[in-house]
């Protein structure tokens, strides 16, 4: 796009702002791959923004606008890495929340930020949201309790079908790739808790979401689909448990009915190494680290967070609030990013999820 105008607006939350996402966002606005692709709008403290342009060095300006038409009012061009447009959000007071530390004043900022970036992208004022990480253990100090962005993104959106996606670009990968995206069964739960969540029709919509944001959002025509065993060696024909097939199997085969190329369940330890070499666009994993781990080693510092099943586009980068690396100027901000670059892609195809 070479016209400034026609690239997608994005809203970048700060996330918790004692953690690296202040520092993440401030790094990843003097990338040229952003500004190319997107108009990014920070939202938070903009005194927060500014401790993080001058702990990095940046020398970027902190621009405070009051609102999205205000960016044109101003003169502001949001593809121009030397002035960050900030949408202020929250109080003051956590301004005195120590740095790398869980606060509830903290929890509080991150929790407002993403309710406004959310209001404000599904009344199209946004094209997406970016979200830098926050804590669950402040977010929860705060009042607010929710396992994660992705179970308050879908209360503020009104849906039930949604799901995390791990998604590995494709620059990441061999040429032969479009991007692998992992998607999960179940989320934020107990290891214990994860066979009693796990129904053949719960199987069946991750696939179908799984299916349509790599066929809708990322470009490919047909994708191919791996679906994890839960147990070792895929059961071993019931030795290692049923759930393959009284579950699995039986939610493969929906999908399959609806036309979508999946196949599983497979086991999950040649699966992953499978779905790398090019066999599948997608996986779903049965629970949260068996999907995690494996795409983390593939590219942990350029894994991107997909929430699928929304109205809106929303990414985010796949790692923590690193407490015990904030606010001291060696956060790694590829991972930020590559989830900036994942939400203009999808924005630019105008990619939704009907609901």
């Amino acid at each position: 796009m070479s016209d400034a105008s026609e690239k997608p607006l994005l809203a970048i939350t700060l996330g918790d702002p004692t953690g690296v996402g202040p520092e993440v966002v401030v790094k990843a606005w003097s990338d040229e791959r952003v500004h190319a692709c997107c108009r990014p709008v920070a939202l938070g403290h903009p005194e927060i923004l500014r401790r993080a342009v001058e702990l990095t060095g940046s020398p970027a300006r902190v621009e405070i606008v009051d609102s999205v038409s205000a960016i044109t009012q101003l003169g502001l061009d949001p593809s121009d890495p030397s002035q960050i447009p900030c949408l202020p959000v929250g109080g003051d007071d956590v301004l005195e929340a120590p740095p790398a530390t869980l606060d509830s004043r903290a929890g509080q900022a991150a929790y407002e930020a993403v309710v406004l970036a959310t209001r404000r992208a599904m009344a199209g004022q946004f094209a997406g949201l970016v979200t830098a990480p926050l804590s669950k253990a402040a977010l929860r100090a705060a009042g607010h309790h929710y396992p994660g962005h992705t179970e308050l993104l879908a209360e503020l959106c009104g849906v039930d079908d949604f799901a995390m996606m791990l998604y590995l670009p494709k620059t990441e990968l061999p040429d032969s790739h479009a991007g692998l995206g992992v998607v999960h069964a179940t989320l934020h739960c107990a290891i214990r808790a994860v066979p009693a969540q796990l129904t053949p029709g719960a199987i069946a919509a991750k696939c179908r979401l799984a299916n349509a944001v790599m066929r809708d959002g990322f470009g490919v025509a047909e994708p191919r689909i791996g679906v994890c065993a839960l147990n070792p060696h895929s059961g071993e024909e019931g030795l290692f448990g049923h759930e393959e097939q009284t579950i699995i199997s039986p939610g493969v085969g929906m999908a399959r009915a609806e036309g979508i190329a999946a196949v599983g369940p497979l086991p999950a330890d040649t699966l992953m190494v499978r779905a790398r070499d090019g066999e599948f666009d997608a996986v779903v994993a049965m629970y949260h680290d068996q999907g995690h781990i494996a795409l983390k080693l593939l590219g942990m510092h350029r894994a991107v967070n997909i929430t699928l099943g929304l109205p809106i586009v929303r990414t985010s980068v796949a790692h923590g609030t690193a407490f015990d690396r904030a606010w001291q100027g060696s956060a790694e901000s590829s991972g930020m990013v590559a989830a900036i670059v994942a939400a203009a892609e999808l924005a630019g195809r105008g990619f939704r999820f009907l609901t």
